[in-house]
């Protein structure tokens, strides 16, 4: 059947990478002598970053022989060492387009099952010094696959591949890998791999979710969330109906359309991105702000907080109604989720706004709902407590409510019992003598360190993370898999001479700057800008990048291995056409 060439293995070191410290374990080099093989590695072996890489679905990596003699044909150079792809165990034999996963194999005195496809990332490329493996590794369809440690024992080069038994649906680890990432996603056999119970179970997660928007919309639900198509492209003048006051620090804008079509109806918990231009004359300000009602009248609610930035100066202190303000599509993937379980709404501050409109969609939708729903609020004081009479309102339109207004700092005038329930900031204890369900889907928007803590607080008394659903006001936390830690910056403009292409605005950050070629991506050029970003290949195979393309167009170079969503772009990939807006 096949043997083992090379058993390598290594541990976590630190490797300068374009100006950043990457914590990794892919430089795995030969040993000699025999190895033990545990549930988790192989004696000798780590892996530097443990979200992507390790634990017992992915105790040992596998590449084949054949595949060094593939490579070195197509990037013409010679690969003399084993351990070059990251793999533990070099082989003769196995296939990506032969093994399956299930697929069990004794080798020496240990017992492997295969469990998943390598899960590109790129690492593999430092350690080739070619930037482009992981999106080559994809499309060409040698992945590599994962063992899972069933029987512990120890194994040495030169043993025997002995198959024991095949994986219950005979589906290769090249097909499985394609499903995933590749174009097309045929249903039969999704649900044959979601079905493989050696499959690991983040693989099944993703097939069951290509499976659950088939026919539906465009994307790979299986890598990243995928949305309807937004309403209109770029900015759509709208007016400003109304100015509301809502307390001393925030003020709402209702605003309508001056012509066909209507506004549609957004999904609940939707943001929008106005675009000012001061009167000056100056760069225009991009900010983004969550839609407080769901669309009544064919008019769209932001309500903004004064802050110390000139988008909510300006709201504050310049916009009028019969003004006229250009405003994006409503986006977002804050979303109301479908199921019986019961719906927890907790939020503070400004935080109110996108669960306010969720609140509102419960009551458009007739009240009918038999879920269960808590509304827990924190605020400072009732002087601080925005929409608390419009609350009352809309709670009392629903069958099954449970309700808690907790203020921080009471005023005097202010009467527990009347305007507020507890005098404390919300936390898992406050869910648990409100008797919250675990079990709930739980809806979180609020400042930054509300959140942290509450997400915190949330796991610790066994919330599922699958069950937690957030906003965030401002930039997302990054992703930079296996990047060092490193003191933050707000963003900025790119250190060196200013650019000259397209003007590229990232919305969240309020910051828009023009393009310089010397940047090889948009991922690039926010990176060095200190925009928070999220990435892992880094060749438009793995979607982590996939961004909100507000306005504007992009072109690929590579092409991704398969198109994000309409109205989405993957930023690792792509450079500016024209003036772009992202919702970075």
């Amino acid at each position: 059947m096949g043997h083992v060439v090379s058993i390598n293995v290594g541990l976590p070191a630190d490797v300068a990478w374009r100006g950043k410290i990457v914590r990794t374990a892919v430089w795995k080099r030969p040993v000699s002598g025999r190895v033990m093989a545990r549930r988790l590695n192989l004696d000798g072996d780590g892996q530097g970053d443990l979200e992507g890489h390790g634990g017992v679905h992915r105790a040992v990596m596998v590449y084949q022989l054949a595949s060094y003699r593939y490579w070195e044909q197509v990037l013409s150079r010679s690969l003399s060492e084993y351990g070059m792809f990251g793999e533990n165990l070099t082989i003769d034999g196995l296939p990506d387009d032969e093994v399956c996963i299930g697929d069990r194999y004794r080798i020496g005195g240990a017992l492997f099952e295969v469990s998943q496809p390598r899960v590109t990332c790129y690492r593999v490329g430092i350690r080739m010094d070619e930037p482009r493996m992981p999106a080559l590794l994809v499309s060409h369809r040698r992945p590599g696959f994962y063992f899972r440690v069933l029987e512990e024992g120890e194994i040495g080069a030169g043993d025997e591949i002995v198959l024991v038994e095949q994986g219950r649906e005979k589906m290769t680890v090249a097909e499985v890998d394609g499903l995933l990432y590749l174009p097309g996603h045929p249903d039969d056999r999704l649900r044959r791999a979601s079905s493989e119970p050696s499959l690991s179970p983040g693989w099944k997660q993703s097939f069951d979710a290509m499976l659950a928007n088939t026919g539906k919309l465009q994307g790979n639900a299986g890598l990243t969330a995928v949305l309807p198509d937004v309403a209109w492209q770029g900015f759509r003048r709208l007016k400003v109906a109304s100015v509301t006051r809502e307390s001393d620090e925030v003020t709402s804008l209702l605003l309508a359309a001056t012509e066909p079509p209507a506004l549609a109806p957004p999904a609940a918990g939707s943001f929008v991105v106005l675009r000012i231009a001061p009167a000056d004359g100056g760069t225009p300000l991009t900010r983004s702000y969550s839609l407080s009602n769901v669309g009544e009248e064919g008019m769209y609610r932001v309500s903004v907080k004064r802050g110390s930035g000139e988008g909510s100066r300006y709201i504050h202190d310049k916009v009028h109604a019969g003004d006229l303000i250009e405003v994006s599509a409503p986006r977002g993937t804050f979303h109301l989720q479908a199921g019986d379980q019961p719906m927890v709404f907790l939020s503070a501050g400004i935080g109110i706004t996108p669960v306010l409109g969720m609140l509102h969609q419960l009551v458009a939708d007739g009240g009918a709902t038999n879920r269960e729903v808590y509304w827990i609020h924190g605020a400072r004081n009732g002087a601080e407590e925005v929409f608390a009479q419009e609350v009352r309102r809309l709670l009392g339109a629903l069958p099954h409510v449970h309700t808690l207004v907790a203020y921080s700092q009471p005023r005097a005038e202010d009467r527990q019992g009347r305007d507020f329930d507890v005098s404390e900031r919300i936390s898992a204890a406050t869910l648990q003598k409100l008797g919250v369900p675990v079990t709930a889907q739980f809806y979180l928007c609020g400042p930054a360190a509300f959140m942290t803590a509450m997400i915190a607080g949330l796991d610790s008394i066994g919330v599922a993370s699958t069950n937690i659903h957030s906003e965030t006001f401002g930039s997302e936390a990054s992703i930079t898999p296996g990047i060092a830690a490193a003191p933050t910056r707000p963003p900025h403009p790119p250190v060196g001479a200013q650019g000259h292409g397209p003007t590229v605005s990232f919305s969240r950050s309020g910051l828009s700057l023009p393009w310089s070629d010397s940047y090889e991506s948009l991922l690039e050029f926010a990176e060095a800008c200190d925009v928070p970003v999220r990435w892992s290949c880094r060749m438009g195979v793995c979607h982590t990048c996939e961004t909100a393309l507000i306005a504007g167009r992009v072109r690929y170079d590579p092409d991704p291995i398969d198109a994000p969503a309409n109205g989405n772009v993957l930023i690792c990939c792509a450079r500016p056409e024209n003036d772009i807006e992202l919702d970075l």
